[in-house]
């Protein structure tokens, strides 16, 4: 277990508290700004822009809409989308009649999404497109709350409400002067009603429906402002490509409309690297994985390129302290400009060139992937909270930043050490608790207001936090030695030849590693030495490939005690996903169903002989 050097961080008071619900959040930023640009988005390979008058009718109109439909304080509202505007106008219309949203991941399957609208009694569903309905109507059986949905696409089908058709008829519910308007019903939102239930993606079992109020979500917005870890303001541009489902991306959203920056909404992951050259953003939210797949492109460099980008980490490293101190943000000298010159301004120009910086979260990232990033002049902000949190509870920023830590507590947030090691908080921004499940509530959060994490942490001399893994991964081997395997995974991973990594070895006799090599890069390296059949199946049986995969993994590990070292690594042939169960929504490993799916490859590891 981690051995604090502080068993709290100092805490920093939360200056202000307003706005105290999100309704009032969405119509002070419109009388603020007033801009022709709040939200961007893509459509027929062309970027259109909504003002915030536009926002505001839409809003309007659909609240009313959902009104005339039935949809009072207290009802339940589910949004089942990828990222665009639509999301936030429903959203915002919800939140309006005093309701609360239920948020889908798009790439849930539709046992998973029935599960989601059958818990929480949604009376509504929004769904964005016809594949999105086809997983509803599925299991519409089993949904007998669910009384209409509603599509932002027309689905050309009988029985769906389009979007439009909503409106329409709210804007005969707002001209027979039955809705009294989005202002007033707005004011008579409390900070503590419930504003969202969130399903959390989970690694083991059935999610649970995570409640989240008014002030939980403000608070931390508030915070996370005070906090300063990116300034952003009008005529600057964040661009929204994790999903609005996952909480992060959820409350980033907020932050960016309470200080009028303009969203850029992003659809699918896959349309990130054409998104960032078109709409140059100055600020975004991600997940480690983006950064992974960026780097292991860059690293993938051979011959002449890969010399020159060796040479020019090693003229960036030397100063790469006073980067993150603040005390320089331009290359100086000769050999930093040209190293800039020759690699990192490509890098910046690939995200469109005006970066000021990304925060990253949802799970670790690791210190040699931030440091290339900060290096090429594109600073990389890791922050840390879960769901149960709203979900920022700690965040590094400008001229605070530790790199392999998560930073400092939010203002208003209370972190400390348990005496197992565990990671408990305390503030404003801590849930109202599981969604009809009281044991699971009080199992989370204990008689005096602290959430317990889950996490094993520790907090050093200047109130940095690190997490070391989640409890629960633990592996404790045959012999009863207790490994956190999330250190390990992450310096095994940095390879540009490796795509992902699990590590086992629970009541085994010794640690081994799963390995999901990048094929892309791998086909490239076995091309140049002659392998003559590139089928992933084929190269992960190849002798010559496992050394090398075994020799980039293992080989970054001589810093970790020996008991903890894997003795043996596997090549696992195709890469863990979202469809198979794999991985969750937010791109984390479901160890126990990744174990289940390749266990005949776990027992030859075991095997005796």
């Amino acid at each position: 277990m981690a051995t604090s050097v502080r068993r709290e961080a100092p805490v920093i008071p939360l200056e202000e508290t307003e706005p105290s619900t999100l309704t009032r959040l969405y119509l002070g930023a419109i009388d603020r700004f007033g801009r022709h640009d709040a939200m961007l988005y893509e459509q027929r390979d062309k970027w259109h822009r909504l003002s915030h008058r536009e926002v505001e009718s839409r809003v309007e109109r659909l609240a009313a809409g959902l009104s005339a439909l039935g949809v009072s304080k207290g009802d339940r509202v589910a949004i089942l989308s990828e990222n665009r505007p639509e999301w936030a106008i429903a959203d915002f219309a919800v939140l309006a009649l005093g309701a609360a949203d239920i948020p889908i991941y798009a790439t849930l399957p539709s046992n998973q999404i029935a599960h989601i609208l059958e818990d929480s009694g949604a009376r509504i569903a929004f769904v964005s497109t016809r594949e999105q309905l086809e997983k509803v109507e599925e299991v519409r059986d089993r949904l007998p709350d669910l009384e209409a949905v509603i599509a932002f696409d027309d689905p050309g089908v009988d029985g769906v409400v389009k979007i439009q058709e909503a409106m329409a008829r709210g804007d005969r519910h707002i001209a027979s002067g039955a809705f009294p308007g989005v202002r007033k019903l707005a004011a008579e939102v409390e900070p503590e009603d419930v504003a969202t239930i969130i399903y959390t993606s989970g690694t083991t079992g059935h999610p649970k429906g995570v409640l989240l109020t008014h002030r939980n979500l403000t608070s931390n917005v508030c915070a996370t402002a005070q906090h300063r870890v990116i300034e952003l303001g009008p005529g600057m541009v964040a661009l929204s490509f994790l999903p609005i489902s996952h909480s992060f991306e959820r409350l980033a959203g907020y932050y960016y409309w309470h200080v009028g920056a303009t969203i850029a909404y992003v659809d699918a992951v896959d349309k990130l690297a054409s998104a960032l050259p078109a709409v140059r953003p100055h600020f975004a939210a991600a997940a480690p994985r983006v950064f992974e797949k960026i780097y292991s492109r860059v690293m993938g460099a051979t011959g002449v390129r890969r010399a020159i980008l060796t040479w020019a980490m090693k003229v960036g490293d030397a100063t790469i302290e006073d980067v993150l101190a603040g005390h320089r943000s331009e290359p100086r000298g000769f050999r930093e400009k040209l190293a800039d010159r020759l690699v990192f301004a490509t890098v910046r120009k690939r995200t469109g060139g005006r970066l000021k910086g990304f925060v990253s979260g949802s799970a670790p990232l690791a210190e040699e992937i931030a440091r290339f990033f900060w290096i090429a002049g594109i600073p990389i902000y890791e922050g840390y909270g879960l769901t149960e949190s709203s979900p920022v509870l700690t965040a590094n920023k400008p001229g605070a930043v530790k790199l392999g830590t998560v930073g400092l507590p939010l203002p208003g947030t209370e972190v400390r050490i348990g005496p197992d090691g565990e990671v408990l908080a305390r503030g404003p921004q801590i849930m109202k608790g599981y969604f009809r499940n009281p044991e699971a509530t009080n199992e989370a959060i204990d008689a005096d207001g602290w959430l317990h994490t889950g996490d094993i942490g520790e907090i050093d001399a200047d109130g940095f936090l690190r997490i070391t893994d989640r409890i629960k991964n633990i592996i404790v081997t045959a012999g009863g030695k207790n490994i956190a395997p999330a250190p390990l995974e992450n310096a095994a991973a940095i390879s540009r030849y490796v795509a992902q990594v699990v590590m086992i070895g629970d009541k085994r006799p010794f640690p081994s590693l799963l390995v999901v090599p990048d094929y892309d890069n791998l086909t490239v390296w076995a091309r140049e030495r002659g392998i003559a059949d590139l089928d992933p199946v084929a190269l992960a049986r190849d002798p010559r490939v496992h050394e090398l995969i075994e020799e980039e993994t293992l080989g970054r590990l001589g810093g970790f005690a020996r008991f903890e070292v894997p003795k043996k690594v596997a090549i696992v042939p195709t890469e863990f996903t979202i469809e198979a169960g794999e991985i969750t929504p937010t791109l984390k490993i479901k160890r126990r169903v990744v174990e289940e799916h390749h266990r005949d490859l776990i027992e030859e590891i075991y095997a005796p002989g």
